[in-house]
């Protein structure tokens, strides 16, 4: 069973890559935002599988619960920043 959670934690690890290079050379800053909050998810997924490896769950989903509202307040934080700088449309000199 350790070697199923272990197999798709690497799974999820790639994926991981995958999402980062969204954040470093995505489209735009909400697209960055979005997949910055996926790698958080995931490592919460992760963190979680590692707690059922090492037989520690309790104290791993503890860890995945502070680091899940982190992950949530900050990425608040990121979309609330922009928001009010609004990077979305460059402006027009006149």
């Amino acid at each position: 069973m350790h070697t199923f959670f272990l197999t798709a934690a690497l799974l999820i690890l790639g994926t991981i890559l995958l999402c980062l290079y969204r954040v470093l050379w995505g489209p735009s800053i909400i697209d960055r935002i979005v997949a910055a909050n996926i790698i958080g998810t995931k490592t919460i997924v992760i963190i979680l599988f590692t707690g059922h490896i090492f037989n520690r769950v309790e104290f791993f989903i503890d860890i995945a619960i502070v680091y899940a509202l982190i992950n949530f307040i900050g990425t608040l934080g990121f979309a609330k920043y922009f928001e009010q700088k609004d990077h979305t449309k460059p402006e027009a000199s006149k």
